[in-house]
This record gives structure tokens, C-alpha cells and sequence, in this order.
């Protein structure tokens, strides 16, 4: 769930993106991004820590909560073509108590209705609230609770490139990694069943 911004507030944060894009001589939706080299590298890092327990290695998700909600900023990576496809992700309501479209803080907690930070094993898919989702398993002690916590991959109404256009940032999930019904079938069939996520600040 998410609240819709006030319409005072989503003339504010359109005018802020604007300004700061009009200042760094880019336009109002495009932000300094690491690149696919630090892409890559962190998927590559990803499986190396992950050892044995991820058992397809071809594609990996990365999440680079370093990035605003409005920007791409969920990557598909192709570790054999050494390609990258980047797609909108919301965060957590707990992450960003704001609503600013910028993930303030990580969290584990039950309850705290935050993203988690660390790698992320791709589970089962399964028909809930949200319609059809991949369950994840945390493979860290920073997000050992997503199990727990129900912290799935699914599709949101709230994430859409006419909503990062019109008000400038995505809704938030409770910690779920909610993408955009248009992409929700590629993330699925491209991921699938024991591959690897990874959540963090590149």
C-alpha cells in the first residue's frame, strides 16, 4: 500500500527534480548511476560470497538503493553477455518515513516495513494479494528475516514510469521489491527459481 503524495508536494518535488537536473545539465529524471561496470561488479561479488547455495549464476538481480525511486535502478544482469536491463523498484515505507523517494535507512526488523540490505535467494512463485510473486530467502544476517517478514518480489499499481514522471518518486512497498506490472513477467521468467538478488548502496 501507498499513500498518494499531496498535490502541493508533487508540484514541489517535480520543481526540485527539474532544478536539479536544469544544474548538473541533465534532464529532470536522469541521476549519476554508477554504471554497469559497478553493475556487474557487485553481481559478481554477490555470487562469490553467496558460495554454493545459488545454483544458476547466469542472471542476477541488483537493487541500487544509492539511486532516487524514480530512476531505473533494479538490474538484470547477464553475468555471459555482460549485459545489463535496468528497471524501476520501490522501497520500503520504513526505509523512507518521508515519502522523499530515497531510501534513508535499511532495517531487518519484523515490522518495520523497511527494505533489507544483502543477498537474496529466488524462491517459488505463488498467486497472493498482489497477484502472481516470487518468494526470496535473506542469505544474510541483515535480511535473515525476509522469510519471515514476507518480503517477495511482486507487481505494484504505484510503480510506472508515469508515476515517476507525474509526481516524481514511486509509492512505497512494506520492504517488498515491487516492480512495474510490465516487468514483472521478465523479472520472473529471467530470474526464476535459486538465482540471486542483491540489495544494497552501490
Amino acid at each position: 500500500m501507498t499513500e498518494i503524495v499531496p498535490a502541493t508536494r508533487r508540484g514541489f518535488l517535480r520543481t526540485s527534480f527539474a532544478a536539479l537536473g536544469a544544474a548538473i545539465g541533465t534532464p529532470a529524471l536522469a541521476f549519476a548511476a554508477p554504471g554497469q561496470s559497478g553493475v556487474l561488479a557487485a553481481a559478481r561479488a554477490g555470487l562469490a560470497q553467496a558460495g554454493g547455495r545459488v545454483a544458476h549464476s547466469d542472471v542476477v538481480g541488483v537493487a541500487d538503493f544509492s539511486q532516487p525511486s524514480c530512476t531505473p535502478r533494479f538490474h538484470l544482469v547477464d553475468l555471459a553477455g555482460g549485459k545489463v536491463e535496468s528497471l524501476l523498484v520501490a522501497h520500503g515505507r520504513g526505509s523512507d518515513p518521508d515519502h522523499s523517494g530515497w531510501l534513508r535507512r535499511f532495517s531487518n526488523d519484523l515490522g518495520s516495513a523497511a527494505t533489507s540490505e544483502g543477498r537474496y535467494l529466488t524462491g517459488e512463485y505463488y498467486t497472493g494479494q498482489h497477484g502472481r510473486s516470487m518468494r526470496l530467502q535473506g542469505l544474510d544476517p541483515t535480511n535473515d528475516n525476509a522469510y519471515a517478514r514476507a518480503i517477495v518480489v511482486h507487481a505494484a499499481w504505484y510503480v510506472s514510469p508515469q508515476m515517476a514522471s507525474e509526481h516524481g518518486i514511486l509509492g512505497r512497498s512494506e520492504g517488498c521489491f515491487a516492480v512495474s506490472q510490465a516487468d514483472l513477467g521478465q523479472v520472473l521468467d529471467r530470474l526464476g527459481r535459486d538465482r540471486l538478488i542483491v540489495a544494497t548502496k552501490l
